[in-house]
């Protein structure tokens, strides 16, 4: 018991995932396989449509655009600021992420890349930045890849010529679907930065304490 409320959150965050994923999946071969029908093709076993470019690319897409608003979040947090809300720093006061590690040299409990020191210390400071930006970059590379091979499944439905990876990604329709991702991201972590300062939910570390004042910053 003490495991599951240790790990909770990871837990039921892991298992809504894959449930969302399985249900994309269902519902995604539906969908194809009526597709396929349509133009008179065969249709598609689910372990094949599990591995196709229209399931692959949409899974993708959408881990993409997630990466890149945790990274760009996380990496703007540490530079920029907005008053009163509970996803910013304070402006005004500096903050125990912002301290200099070697304040806390005798901590036994200390990350051993702090321990260590020199760059291996260096790249630890910054690595939650630079292992969801790591995120974004595969992801965007992976939804390429199967945005192309499903951009050649299409063509060969309608008789058209497909075309290459490079020149799908020059294509307006691999941006849009990068695009149509990454303004939702933007937005909806923007609308959490400004409603978190005037609205509160009592127990989340995402707000601030129900009777704090609206110019109070962070959480």
């Amino acid at each position: 018991m003490r495991f599951l409320r240790d790990n909770g959150l990871t837990i039921v965050l892991g298992v809504a995932t894959l449930t969302m994923i399985g249900g994309m999946l269902l519902t995604g071969w539906q969908i194809y396989n009526q597709e396929l029908a349509d133009h008179g093709a065969s249709s598609l076993g689910l372990s094949q449509y599990a591995m196709s470019g229209h399931f692959l690319s949409a899974v993708f897409e959408n881990w993409e655009s997630e990466f890149l608003q945790m990274s760009a979040y996380v990496v703007l947090t540490a530079f920029l600021f907005q008053r009163g809300s509970a996803e910013s720093k304070d402006p005004d006061e500096v903050l125990p992420q912002d301290e200099d590690p070697a304040i806390c040299a005798a901590d036994p409990d200390m990350p051993w890349p702090v321990k260590a020191g020199g760059i291996v210390g260096s790249i630890y400071a910054y690595s939650l930045g630079l292992v969801l930006m790591a995120l974004f970059l595969a992801s965007f590379l992976l939804h390429l890849r199967y945005s192309a091979y499903a951009a050649d499944a299409q063509a060969r439905l309608h008789g058209q010529m497909p075309m290459t990876i490079t020149e799908h990604m020059a294509s307006t329709q691999f941006w849009f679907e990068s695009f149509q991702n990454w303004q939702s991201e933007f937005l909806s972590t923007g609308v959490l930065v400004v409603l978190s300062i005037f609205l509160r939910f009592r127990g989340s570390p995402e707000s601030k304490p129900v009777s704090a004042p609206h110019r109070e910053t962070g959480s």
